[in-house]
């Protein structure tokens, strides 16, 4: 299979006399559709028999084509305009991926009315829904859709419902179970029942016609680690320019259909926007994975992989790393995986080296050659990209070269460049809360991203981007020793591997580096040969385990003798997982340095006391 075409990088760099640089692309951002909405009329005229959301592996699996789309997401958009939503009344979807899903969201991009998916976790996983009422009262939203009214009873039980407030589900709760109270008050249709009714179509193609660039299409909601949630602004004009540039950056996505299988939440914009968007735009089909990279969900993911062969993949590094075993222990499996790959794709969090090497590789035993494997950078504030990957690359942690129409600001501060960001995908601001927005900004109007990079070449910016870790989470030891957190935890879970899935530092004004790991209780048992039933606090207090760990950190800390940024003094094994409502992760997997080490300061104070039992302790530079 030919190696797809790229654009060639072609980068402009600018430096000022207190060494800022300023990055940009000289290729503009070419013309292109003001709003989704045009682009799935486009589609569903061009390609009405052509499949565009599929499930597999589950009862009552769907395909639905273009023009299907089209038309039931017309009738919802006359359905939520007979219900006077629009920028003050929302839409709020509080499930995970499904046809039914994106069939609300495509609704509402056609109505103009914003749409809010909200992370299933919020609702599922958390204890005391502090946080999915925060989003609500923020949002006061005039639709509510939940898949199945059991599953989600307990969350929209705990919400404060408008009277006028309609809530959709693709299944009722159970006749025979009491109906939540807040259902008592509010009408509860099923949205079969509202696909079966005609639309106005007078209406939607008036609110079609009322749709531009500034209209907004989507709140997002950040993880709200330091607070509750954000909402971020998602305007059809971001959302639109961001597909250009990728379409600019990747034109072989115009040679063929893309084909997608992806897990990722449209709670989060890596799959809700880059993902399910790129697919529509290109008229591709999007298989929607019901799985997830944790044991017992990951095997669904590995089904429908054994069904669809994607020519994109799309994951985040602890996606890959649950990937990889059946990958690599499955010869068919990795045939109907890599066979028709153009590229892989990985994003959110920094890739461990090993991880890299080991899918290289796999692709290479397959096909003879090694899959293309890429990256970007961005936020929820940039729709996501701003930064992509559109060149061969060998090695991990290089995100690419700004896209057409955006600016790059690196300004220099504690032995690091920070990145700031201008350009089209950069969201007007945070929904009801300027104030906010504000001082999201500095001087010039550039978004304080919060992120470090460093050139990969500094005399040639088109060799791209090396991402360098959050600013806000490094530290100085009491030595003076700056401690780059993203850096260390790479190699950190690269020594520890298969052991650990996630590493915290600590050390912040101490005089040597502690952590605290999240293991991966499958592995770590086998690693020992113990039952992988076993409760956690006893495998982890295992003294087998605990001198593999301790027998590693030696290693790594041999590795970077005379470095004590790098060298680890102490570490603490975690049987609690990290927490949702703490904020302490997404349901992506990216880890929260900031928000662990403050829910759990107490276990920090053990790795620096002496007598604390449950602490393995390592001397630095002791191989």
């Amino acid at each position: 299979m030919p190696t797809p075409r790229f654009a060639r990088p072609d980068v402009e760099m600018e430096t000022r006399s207190d060494g800022t640089l300023l990055l940009r692309s000289r290729q503009p951002l070419e013309p292109h559709p003001s709003h989704l909405g045009l682009i799935l009329r486009r589609q569903a005229v061009e390609h009405p028999d052509r499949v565009f959301i599929a499930e597999s592996q589950r009862e009552g699996a769907r395909q639905l084509t273009y023009g299907e789309v089209w038309r039931l997401a017309r009738r919802l958009a006359s359905r939520m305009l007979e219900d006077g939503l629009g920028p003050d009344r929302p839409v709020m979807v509080l499930s995970d991926n499904s046809p039914d899903h994106a069939l609300v969201t495509l609704g509402a991009l056609l109505a103009g009315v914003p749409v809010a998916p909200v992370s299933p976790a919020y609702s599922l996983l958390s204890k005391d829904h502090a946080k999915l009422r925060a989003m609500h009262a923020l949002l006061r939203p005039g639709w509510i859709y939940a898949e199945d009214g059991a599953t989600y009873g307990a969350a929209l039980d705990s919400l404060p419902l408008d009277p006028r407030t309609r809530l959709v589900q693709s299944r009722a709760a159970d006749s025979g179970s009491a109906p939540a109270a807040t259902t008592r008050l509010v009408e509860v249709s099923l949205l079969a029942q509202l696909l079966a009714e005609p639309e106005d179509s007078e209406a939607v193609e008036a609110a079609l016609s009322r749709i531009g660039p500034e209209t907004v299409a989507k709140v997002l909601f950040t993880s709200g680690s330091t607070g509750d949630p954000k909402g971020v602004i998602n305007t059809h004009g971001m959302l639109c320019a961001n597909q250009q540039a990728i379409a600019q950056g990747w034109p072989f996505l115009a040679e063929r259909p893309p084909v997608v299988v992806d897990w990722l939440p449209w709670s989060h914009t890596f799959g809700g926007n880059h993902n399910f968007n790129l697919v529509l735009w290109h008229g591709g089909t999007l298989w929607v994975d019901r799985g997830k990279p944790v044991p017992g969900r990951i095997e669904e993911t590995v089904a429908t992989l054994r069904r669809v062969s994607p020519t994109l993949y799309f994951n985040v590094p602890r996606g890959f790393d649950a990937l990889l075993p059946f990958l690599e222990g499955d010869a068919e499996l990795a045939r109907s995986f890599f066979g028709n790959l153009d590229l892989l794709f990985y994003a959110a969090a920094a890739l461990p080296r090993t991880t890299w090497d080991r899918l290289v590789a796999l692709s290479r035993r397959v096909r003879g050659e090694a899959v293309p494997f890429v990256s970007a950078w961005g936020s929820t504030e940039t729709s996501p990209m701003v930064t992509q990957v559109h060149y061969p690359c060998e090695v991990a942690g290089n995100i690419g070269v700004p896209t057409p129409g955006v600016t790059l600001k690196l300004v220099p501060g504690g032995g690091k460049l920070e990145v700031r960001v201008q350009g089209p995908q950069l969201t007007p601001g945070y929904y009801k809360d300027a104030q906010r927005w504000e001082t999201a900004l500095d001087e010039e109007g550039f978004y304080r991203i919060g992120d470090a990079v460093r050139l990969a070449d500094p005399d040639d910016p088109n060799q791209g981007l090396l991402f360098d870790g959050r600013v806000a989470e490094d530290f100085k030891l009491t030595t003076g020793t700056w401690v780059h957190v993203g850096a260390l935890r790479i190699s950190l879970i690269q020594a520890l591997a298969p052991l650990v899935q996630d590493a915290v530092i600590a050390g912040h004004d101490r005089e040597a580096i502690g952590i605290l790991l999240f293991p991966d209780l499958a592995a770590c048992a086998r690693a020992i040969g113990a039952e992988v039933s076993a409760p956690p606090t006893e495998l982890l207090a295992d003294p087998r385990l605990r001198d593999r760990i301790e027998g590693a950190l030696r290693a790594h800390n041999g590795e970077a003798e005379g470095a004590t940024s790098r060298q680890v003094a102490a570490a603490l094994l975690l049987a609690e997982p990290p927490s949702i409502d703490a904020g302490e992760i997404t349901d992506k997997g990216y880890i929260n340095q900031r928000a662990v080490l403050e829910r759990r300061a107490e276990l920090v104070a053990e790795l620096y006391s002496p007598g604390a039992q449950g602490v393995i302790r390592v001397k630095a530079g002791e191989v």
